[in-house]
């Protein structure tokens, strides 16, 4: 029982025992007006006892309500403890992320302010590149130090697969002189001539000009390109140089350069190979002269088997005259072995029978000749038999 109810049951019964009280009350005074009051007092005392009785009630109805309500929330967070335990841990790894994001975030700060430092970097090395190059003995300069780079990366070397700066005349220029950048040597003493002087005016005015006037600058460096293409042809380089076939290498300095020619004139490397000038970037001298270079170790092989045989053979003919002397120097022995068994036979034959005799006339005489009778040589030289050694062989290499 809690305390409510006893509440209300004290209240029931303390308006109960006033109503009996004013009931005696009525009775023993005889009054009938007061006795109208008393019971429409006890009339009050009823509806008001009533009116708590409906309010108890719905207060333990009530009561009941929370009970069961305080009964499900409890189920409910016994339920969502899991869930709650989960949103803990999300919160932390939410927490870590953020934690991550903004190191991350700086460490991502401090990249782009590098990556700009190094792009106002490359931007001030390209224009003053593009400066330079704007110059036509620096760019020639800058496109023979290319070229060399190339060659050596070739892993050819100077004054052995490559000579820079060859000049000569042809009678075609009336006397003029003629001086490619560099002269390949090929197998076979062969040679190529490469050029690395190309125009690059136009290409370099369209990078810093606005996209809608690029193409016609681009077309202009095609234009300028197919010029000296002509140029080349006309010179006409292999007539300087002996072995070399009907043909120079127009070398460009960059692939970009050859690429923008080719975009804006497509039929320009065909016509160049037609004119006998081959257009050559970078990755294609490199690719053509890393063959030469193989080709050179081919033939260096070449040559070198080709000795290896011709000393072959000398050391085969050698090795039959050295078979021929074996042969005499066989025969001498064996012929020196027939002498000195024969001076044996005299000496036991002749000479000590002789010697003997003495002996037995004069027993005084005292000789080692019979002790010291020499033995005959019974071993021969052994003959020659392999084929190399004999000397019909050898006559006839």
């Amino acid at each position: 029982m809690d305390a409510l109810t006893v509440v209300m049951t004290l209240l029931a019964f303390v308006v109960g025992a006033a109503a009996g009280a004013y009931l005696c009350w009525r009775f023993a005074a005889g009054s009938g007006q007061a006795g109208n009051d008393a019971v429409a007092r006890l009339h009050d005392a009823e509806s008001s006892l009533a009116a708590v009785t409906a309010e108890r009630d719905a207060l333990q109805d009530r009561l009941v309500d929370e009970r069961e309500r305080s009964g499900e929330e409890r189920s409910v967070m016994h339920l969502l403890a899991p869930l709650a335990d989960r949103l803990r841990q999300v919160q932390q790894q939410v927490g870590v992320l953020e934690r991550d994001r903004v190191e991350q975030f700086g460490q991502l700060s401090q990249q782009l302010a590098t990556a700009a430092e190094q792009d106002a970097a490359l931007l001030k090395t390209t224009s003053s590149l593009a400066s330079a190059l704007s110059n036509s003995a620096t760019r020639g300069t800058w496109g023979e130090v290319q070229l060399r780079r190339v060659v050596e990366a070739a892993g050819m070397l100077r004054h052995v697969d490559f000579a820079e700066q060859v000049s000569g005349t042809t009678h075609r220029t009336a006397g003029t002189r003629q001086r490619p950048d560099l002269v390949v040597n090929l197998p076979g003493g062969k040679s190529v001539a490469v050029d690395a002087k190309v125009p690059l005016n136009a290409y370099l005015t369209a990078q810093d000009e606005d996209p809608s006037h690029r193409g016609n600058l681009m077309r202009a460096h095609a234009k300028a390109l197919r010029k000296h293409v002509d140029d080349l042809a006309a010179k006409e380089y292999w007539e300087n140089i002996p072995g070399s076939p009907e043909l120079v290498i127009c070398f460009l300095p960059a692939e970009s350069f050859l690429a923008a020619a080719l975009e804006a004139d497509p039929g320009l490397l065909d016509d160049a190979f037609s004119r006998n000038v081959a257009l050559a970037a970078p990755s294609t001298l490199l690719s053509i002269l890393k063959g030469l270079a193989y080709a050179w170790r081919q033939e260096l092989l070449t040559e070198n088997a080709k000795a290896l045989f011709d000393e072959s053979r000398q050391l085969y003919k050698r090795l039959g005259t050295l078979g021929s002397h074996i042969d005499d120097l066989g025969k001498s022995l064996k012929s020196s072995v027939e002498r000195y068994n024969s001076f044996v036979g005299t000496l036991e034959t002749r000479v000590l029978p002789s010697t003997r005799r003495l002996q037995e006339l004069d027993p005084g005489l005292t000789s080692n000749a019979a002790e010291a009778t020499p033995r005959t040589v019974e071993s021969t030289p052994r003959v020659l038999s392999a084929a190399e050694l004999l000397p019909t062989r050898s006559t006839e290499n």
